[in-house]
């Protein structure tokens, strides 16, 4: 790019019609940081599946790939405001772009220690590991049948558990990068994920979608807890959602709200109750996750999911956590996915209604 110029005193890089000053928190530390901490705790959870000391080069590895990354994310975001969107830029691009830098470095250093034969020990007990646990006491679903595992000794199953959730997540990042101060592209996320439940549809049939009446008032209660700081300070927190709504036309803000209640109804419960409650707090009692009941989670299993559900929703992590344990509370009275489902869609509903009438957008 012609006219572009660097600046050691002040951290300032860019070209004469948009340009970025480097601070602390956008060098790339926080970064290396978080892949740091990552791979040590991947490499921990499973040591008994890696070679050591092989696995342990992984790790600088993932490290030089998130620093080169945030270079190309610096590059691409001085490239995005000198064309004219700086709003895209430094709202959306800005944060977005780190995540996903994280994410992709993540994704990949775990499919490395599960895939590179150098790296990863063959389990030698992972078809008799669910044997083991039965004579340990855990149930396991009526009439399920012994699955085939795949070369990293998972069950294939756990494909149709998470890539909807992960649909979603990959649509907000793409959403959020290319957005300025209003996600216009939200819609791409109740169509990827739509698009990933119709495509695992035959393997979700097997699941028990039918649910009883404590699942729409465990809904019900975690929604009164999700609104609880309203009646303690009576009023709203501050967001531009509401302003960036009205100044569209009606039919596009109509379009985005239906979009946005769709999410919140169908994709987002379905697939956060597959990803969290169906897989995450059964794969934490064994590798065969899929044969193992629901009315089996553990204390342990329902806690980890819960706070990994928690910190999904960010600002709002302690009802996050909160409303995890809730729903996998019902799921394990009860032993059905629909269940936590159906509590997750009223929640959600009940926030859904809540926004629209006390234009509360700081919830959405």
């Amino acid at each position: 790019m012609p006219g572009v110029f660097v600046d050691p005193i002040r951290f300032r890089v860019g070209t004469s019609s948009f340009a970025v000053i480097i601070a602390k928190q956008c060098s790339g530390i926080e970064g290396l940081g978080l892949v740091l901490v990552f791979t040590v705790i991947w490499l921990a959870y499973f040591r008994r599946e890696s070679r050591f000391p092989q696995a342990l080069l992984l790790i600088p590895f993932a490290l030089v790939s998130v620093w080169v990354l945030n270079v190309f994310r610096i590059c691409s975001l001085i490239m995005i405001g000198n064309a004219g969107a700086a709003d895209v830029a430094m709202l959306g691009f800005h944060s977005q772009a780190g995540w996903i830098a994280f994410t992709t470095v993540a994704f990949t250093f775990s499919m490395a220690t599960r895939k590179i034969s150098w790296v990863r020990r063959t389990p030698s007990d992972a078809v008799g590991a669910s044997r083991n646990l039965a004579l340990a006491g855990v149930k396991y679903d009526t009439g399920a049948t012994p699955r085939a595992i795949d070369e990293s000794g998972e069950s294939p199953s756990a494909r149709a558990y998470l890539i909807p959730f992960l649909a979603i997540l990959a649509a907000s990042f793409v959403s959020k990068a290319a957005s300025g101060t209003f996600e216009w592209l939200y819609p791409l996320r109740f169509i990827s994920a739509a698009v990933a439940l119709w495509t695992y549809r035959t393997e979700l049939k097997k699941l028990n979608w039918r649910f009883g009446w404590i699942a729409p008032l465990t809904g019900a209660a975690v929604f009164l807890v999700w609104i609880a700081p309203f009646w303690w300070t009576r009023h709203s927190s501050p967001s531009s959602l509401g302003a960036s709504l009205a100044a569209l036309s009606a039919p596009a803000r109509l379009t985005w709200i239906a979009f946005r209640i769709a999410a919140a109804a169908i994709t987002v419960p379905i697939a956060e109750e597959l990803a969290f409650r169906g897989f995450l707090a059964r794969r934490l009692i064994d590798r065969e996750f899929d044969r193992v009941s629901f009315s089996a989670l553990t204390p342990l299993s329902i806690g980890i999911s819960s706070v990994a559900f928690g910190l999904l929703n960010g600002q709002h992590w302690i009802v996050g956590i909160i409303a995890g344990v809730a729903y996998a509370a019902v799921l394990r009275w009860r032993g059905r996915i629909g269940d936590a489902v159906a509590a997750h869609v009223t929640s959600n509903l009940l926030l859904a209604v809540w926004v629209l009438l006390r234009a509360d957008w700081a919830l959405w």
